[in-house]
């Protein structure tokens, strides 16, 4: 499974590349697979670095609070890290 944290378009350069802001880390990506257009300032869904769909802000703002709770619940020991994971003999 792929988790994908909305990453903010913060620039973009004249080959289609968008350099995005993902939690504090920024990173380039191409914007090549994306079929609408995409502004600084929009978030992003990527992968492997492809920009693979553009997400409204409500949703990017909804999905990173959700993230920063897990990560604390985490780091406060309420949640162990293989929590979830399904674990065969």
């Amino acid at each position: 499974m792929c988790l994908s944290i909305p990453s903010k378009v913060v620039e973009i350069d004249e080959n289609n590349y968008a350099t995005v802001d993902t939690l504090g880390v920024r990173r380039q990506v191409t914007l090549d697979l994306i079929s609408e257009p995409v502004n600084i300032g929009d978030y992003v869904l990527i992968h492997v670095g492809f920009a693979m769909n553009k997400i409204s802000k409500e949703e990017a703002e909804d999905s990173i609070a959700a993230y920063n709770e897990i990560a604390e619940a985490m780091k406060n020991g309420e949640i162990d890290e293989d929590e979830g994971n399904n674990h065969y003999a």
